[in-house]
């Protein structure tokens, strides 16, 4: 883009994985178009830039958008993006609906312990049914309207089924604007096109729970965040009432 528009750029490649370093940096010393590229090995919320930047643009979303810690990520690099800066992504929203399949119910129970039933796990998702259509869970925008926001977030869901099937779960997708009307989706009524590069999410039930025709289930999702870690939590009121999940992050955290 630069080259097409005759306008010059600097652009800073700030990674702090060491081997992903010396992949970039090798870049910048064989590739022409790489010639205006700064490799920074530095963590993106420690890096002190002496140059404020017009975009920021990051891949941080994971399988449910938010559980690669992209918001914790973007709100610490968000201090060197001018005030009228861009950030691509400019929004991401978690997806969820509740799912029968006891495939994967039965692989997480061979683990034979509880902590694998309070773990969220990327799935390519196989002979399973969903319940419901997709609901939004968590919603972040970026950049972020104060510089250190609340990122913990609580959503609580009540999904009509039509057909009566057995509850292993639910299944998780995301839906993101990059910039403008350009979108990328995992979420099934707005799929991106060949999209391959994130499988969903699947978080398990501690114990399979009956749904009849025509009932309901509720459903509780918790994003906590700690100085040290951000975790899940997530459970359900009906039919019946199980206990929550990963209380805590007891078995499951992301450390900061």
């Amino acid at each position: 883009a630069s080259a097409a528009t005759a306008t010059p750029v600097r652009v800073f490649a700030v990674e702090k994985n060491p081997n992903a370093v010396v992949t970039l940096q090798g870049r910048c010393q064989r590739e022409a178009s790489w010639r205006d590229v700064t490799v920074v090995s530095c963590d993106m919320r420690e890096w002190e830039s002496a140059t404020l930047a017009d975009m920021l643009v990051s891949e941080l979303l994971g399988s449910w958008g938010d559980n690669e810690l992209s918001p914790e990520c973007l709100d610490g690099a968000q201090r060197y993006l001018k005030s009228d800066g861009i950030s691509i992504p400019v929004d991401y929203t978690s997806y969820v609906a509740p799912l029968a399949s006891s495939k994967l119910w039965n692989e997480v129970k061979a683990f034979k312990d509880l902590a694998h039933f309070e773990t969220p796990y990327v799935v390519k998702v196989h002979n399973a049914f969903e319940m419901a259509e997709c609901q939004s869970v968590f919603y972040f925008s970026h950049p972020a309207k104060t510089l250190k926001p609340d990122n913990t977030r609580f959503k609580k869901l009540s999904f009509s089924v039509p057909v009566g099937a057995t509850l292993h779960g639910f299944v998780g997708y995301f839906h993101s604007t990059l910039y403008g009307d350009i979108h990328i989706s995992t979420e099934p009524s707005t799929l991106s096109v060949g999209m391959f590069s994130w499988f969903p999410l699947y978080l398990p039930l501690r114990h399979p729970v009956a749904v009849a025709d025509g009932g309901t289930v509720e459903a509780h999702f918790w994003r906590h965040v700690s100085p040290h870690k951000v975790w899940y939590e997530w459970a359900i009121t009906e039919p019946c009432t199980s206990p929550i999940h990963n209380p805590n992050g007891r078995s499951n955290f992301i450390g900061l």
